[in-house]
């Protein structure tokens, strides 16, 4: 949800669906900070709770007729749509130009949110976020200029379309039971080892959230800021960068796993690889990194809805 790291030492943001009788993973900015968003929560109606599970089974079972249809069918291997994403025959050095971009770009963001909490002191909790929301914009920033500058592409490149919008949303329902059943059996697997699940804090955040207006600030950050910013980075970076000189399944893998180490908990670890694969594939058959970024939010908030309905809380 990614400037990713963990919950505790500031990041940006991921998330994924879970059954009700386990904690959504969520990983995401340096929020898990922002202890003003705690109270004692008050009880989600079962109802409600009853009503997100019957919706939740519903976009599992549309996310596995779309990857039946659009990958698995006997048409569809048949005739498999030929890759729309062009090689990026990019010289390293410009490459790691890039990543100095992002990285300096990010921290001048981080710096120029110091100034402005300098000149109107707040909360410890308010200034988390506003030091993640700086910080954020930043590295947005940095990735536009790079794309702009650097590779010539008009803003109106950059921009959502109808196609990318439709397109996000079928990778956002045909990622849904990969990345569930993922995360059941790397739940499962940990527990059998004997190892201790921890709680996302992130998770509580939500559930027990009282205030609208960061709440909300939060909820942008999750669904828009990070999605963008993420697969900017690792989609459009990584991904694109090693795609023309690693074989396949290694371009799509380490990625996928250095985006998810660097959210630092292992709960979260193969959830976050199956997710950052599945991306990828889609940024690769369409071309389009609007599609992934709508994909990405989409997920987010699918899982904040989750969490504010009670299940897996």
């Amino acid at each position: 949800m990614g400037t990713v790291g963990s919950e505790r030492r500031g990041a940006t943001a991921k998330f994924w669906p879970s059954p009700a009788d386990s904690d959504p993973p969520f990983s995401g900015v340096a929020l898990a900070r922002c202890r003003v968003f705690r109270r004692t929560a008050s009880p989600v109606p079962a109802s409600n709770t009853a009503i997100a599970l019957a919706i939740e089974i519903a976009l599992l079972g549309g996310g596995l007729v779309l990857a039946w249809r659009l990958a698995a069918s006997p048409a569809a291997r048949a005739q498999p749509a030929a890759p729309q994403l062009q090689p990026w025959p990019v010289p390293t050095a410009e490459f790691m130009r890039f990543l100095l971009l992002v990285i300096c770009a990010t921290l001048a963001g981080n710096f120029l949110g110091t100034l402005a909490l300098a000149l109107r002191p707040v909360g410890t909790d308010t200034r988390a976020l506003v030091l993640t929301g700086f910080s954020q914009a930043g590295m947005l920033a940095g990735l536009a200029a790079h794309k702009v500058t650097a590779e010539r592409l008009a803003w109106r490149d950059l921009a959502v379309r109808g196609t990318d919008l439709m397109a996000g949303a079928a990778t956002f329902l045909i990622s849904l039971p990969f990345v569930t059943t993922t995360n059941l059996a790397w739940r499962g697997l940990l527990q059998a080892a004997g190892l201790t699940l921890e709680k996302q804090e992130l998770v509580s955040i939500f559930a027990h959230a009282r205030s609208p207006l960061l709440l909300g600030a939060m909820v942008v950050l999750a669904t828009v800021t990070a999605p963008a910013s993420e697969e900017l980075l690792f989609r459009g970076g990584f991904f694109r960068y090693l795609r023309t000189r690693l074989p396949r399944w290694a371009a799509l893998v380490a990625p996928a796993c250095l985006f998810a180490a660097l959210h630092q908990h292992i709960a979260s670890f193969v959830p976050l690889v199956a997710l950052g694969v599945i991306f990828s594939l889609a940024y690769e058959r369409t071309g389009r990194i609007a599609t992934v970024i709508v994909a990405h939010g989409l997920f987010n908030l699918h899982t904040i809805v989750l969490i504010l309905c009670g299940v897996g809380t």
